[in-house]
């Protein structure tokens, strides 16, 4: 997340590069923030809540980054990124629904605070 936020407060990411490519980013970052929650909350919660859990976690994180996105200086905010952004969730959540992911979540050990 904090690298997300990173990325969204400049107000240039990197050189004009094809719409796509800022697609296939915001995809990868989304899904792969929806599997590091599935796989924090996994041990806690078990395989649906967690789903669920995550997700809702990633979407209004996606949500909550146009918004920041809107208030840097030369950048703006996009509605069609957070669809996009709600494909790499999507995508990642439903691997990680597959039975050989959940079993891998559930071996797990417990980490101790």
């Amino acid at each position: 997340m904090g690298l997300i936020f990173y990325l969204s407060s400049r107000s240039s990411v990197g050189p004009d590069l094809p719409e796509f490519t800022r697609w296939i980013a915001h995809f990868c970052l989304y899904a792969m923030l929806a599997a590091l929650w599935f796989f924090a909350l996994a041990p806690a919660l078990g395989g649906r809540r967690a789903i669920a859990a995550a997700a809702a976690i990633s979407f209004l994180y996606a949500i909550s980054d146009e918004i920041h996105q809107g208030h840097v200086p030369g950048r703006d905010s996009d509605p069609l990124d957070v669809l996009v952004d709600c494909f790499g969730i999507a995508f990642a959540l439903w691997t990680l629904s597959r039975p050989s992911a959940r079993r891998a979540a559930s071996r797990r050990p417990p980490t101790s605070p």
